[in-house]
C-alpha cells in the first residue's frame, strides 16, 4: 500500500523497483521505498538495483539518491532526464535488457538523444529477465505505434551467461514532447512468424537443429515462417557457450507478439527450438493487440500522453499480478486510472478493454533546452 506524505509517495518492498523510479522520473514526483528484502537473510538493494541506480542518475541531471545503511529504504527524487552518450558496466546477475528496458520508458522525452553502450549478459536463462532480441523485435516496434520513430538496437557482442562479455548499443534519435494516443481495439491478424536463433561457442549445426525444431512445430499453422541463423565466434561472442532462441509473431499492422528462450547446462537445441514455438503460439492465443512483454510500456506511454482517452484491448488471461501491481503504481504516481472493460461481442468474449485518459504530460526536458 502506499499514501502521500509530505509529497513523497511512499512504496513497500522490491518489486517493481525499476517501474517505479521509472514513474517517478516521468512524472517528476519524488518516491521513498522501504522494506527492500527487510525480512530476507540478505536484506536490502542487490548490485543489479544498485547498478540500476547508478545508471538512472547518468541519464538524468539532478536526481538525488539516498540509501540507508542497510539498503532496506531508499528516498529517490527525479531530476531532468538528459540522456547523452555513455557506456554502462551491468553486473552478471542481470541480463542488459533489464537496463535497457527501463530506458526505452525515459529515452524519447530527454534534452539530448539517448546513445549508451551496455555491456554483460546479452540473454538470461531466469524466464523473467527480457533479452535483447525480444526487446529489438518486440518493443521497439510498439515505441513506433506511439510516433517513437527512430530507436534502434544493435548488438555489437554477444554474452551467454555466466560470463557475459556481451555489446549492445541503445541509439533513441526520436525526441517528442508526448506520445500519440492510440485506439487500438481490434484484435490483430497474425500473418508471419520470424525470428532468430543464435549461438555462441558453441557447433553453428546448433543453430539449425534450434530452427527445424521450431518449424516442425509452426508448419501446421499455414503462417510465413522465417527464421534467421545467427553465429558468433570468436571475440565477439563473449566469454561463455550457450545457444537461444527468439520468436516473433507478426501482424500486417505492425502489431508483435514475442516469445524466447535460452539453452541451459545440458538441454537439447531440439527442446528449445519446440518449446519456444509452442510459447510464441501461446501467447497468441493468450493476447490482445499487445504481448505481455510490452503492455506495461503501452500503458505508461498512454498515462503520459495526451489528455485524451487512450484505448487497447486486451486478453482476459493478460489480466495477472503483474498487471494490477503496474496500474497500482501508475495511479499512486501520476493519479490516474485505467478502466477495464469487457468485450460486448459474444465472440469476443475472451477479451477486455483498458481505458486510460493521458495526463497531459510535456516533455519538460525539452523546453529547457
Amino acid at each position: 500500500m502506499s499514501s502521500v506524505k509530505a509529497n513523497i509517495t511512499l512504496f513497500e518492498g522490491h518489486r517493481n523497483f525499476r517501474f517505479r523510479l521509472i514513474l517517478s522520473t516521468l512524472s517528476g514526483k519524488p518516491i521513498k521505498i522501504t522494506k527492500i528484502r527487510s525480512n530476507d537473510m540478505n536484506p536490502g538493494l542487490r548490485d543489479h538495483e544498485v547498478s540500476f541506480l547508478r545508471l538512472l542518475e547518468a541519464v538524468t541531471n539532478g536526481s538525488h539518491i539516498e540509501i540507508s545503511y542497510t539498503g532496506t529504504t531508499i528516498i529517490y527524487r527525479p531530476g531532468i532526464i538528459t540522456g547523452g552518450e555513455l557506456t554502462h558496466n551491468c553486473p552478471t546477475t542481470k541480463p542488459v535488457g533489464y537496463f535497457i528496458e527501463p530506458m526505452l520508458f525515459l529515452a524519447p522525452f530527454s534534452k539530448k538523444k539517448f546513445s549508451i553502450i551496455f555491456k554483460g549478459l546479452t540473454s538470461s536463462e531466469d524466464p523473467n529477465d527480457t533479452g535483447v532480441d525480444a526487446i529489438k523485435w518486440g518493443l521497439l516496434p510498439i515505441m513506433e505505434k506511439f510516433g517513437v520513430r527512430e530507436v534502434s538496437l544493435h548488438i555489437i557482442k554477444r554474452g551467454s551467461p555466466p560470463l557475459g562479455g556481451g555489446e549492445v548499443h541503445l541509439l533513441c534519435n526520436s525526441l517528442i514532447p508526448q506520445p500519440l494516443t492510440i485506439h487500438a481495439l481490434d484484435v490483430p491478424k497474425f500473418s508471419a512468424i520470424r525470428g532468430v536463433a543464435y549461438c555462441t561457442r558453441v557447433s553453428p549445426s546448433t543453430v539449425n537443429r534450434m530452427i527445424e525444431a521450431a518449424r516442425q512445430v509452426l508448419r501446421p499453422t499455414g503462417v510465413e515462417v522465417n527464421i534467421t541463423a545467427d553465429v558468433w565466434r570468436g571475440e565477439n561472442a563473449g566469454k561463455s557457450p550457450g545457444f537461444g532462441i527468439t520468436l516473433v509473431a507478426e501482424s500486417k499492422k505492425g502489431w508483435r507478439v514475442i516469445a524466447e528462450g535460452v539453452g541451459k547446462a545440458a538441454s537439447l537445441p531440439e527442446d528449445l527450438g519446440e518449446v519456444v514455438a509452442y510459447q510464441v503460439l501461446q501467447e497468441l492465443t493468450n493476447s490482445g493487440v499487445v504481448g505481455r512483454y510490452q503492455l506495461l510500456l503501452s500503458l505508461v506511454y498512454m498515462t503520459i500522453g495526451k489528455e485524451d482517452v487512450g484505448r487497447i484491448k486486451i486478453h482476459k488471461q493478460q489480466v495477472d499480478e503483474n498487471l494490477i501491481n503496474g496500474l497500482r503504481d501508475i495511479k499512486d504516481v501520476f493519479g490516474t486510472e485505467a478502466f477495464l472493460k469487457d468485450a460486448e461481442e459474444l465472440e469476443e468474449q475472451d477479451f477486455m478493454t483498458i481505458s486510460i485518459k493521458g495526463v497531459g504530460f510535456t516533455n519538460v526536458s525539452k523546453k529547457i533546452a
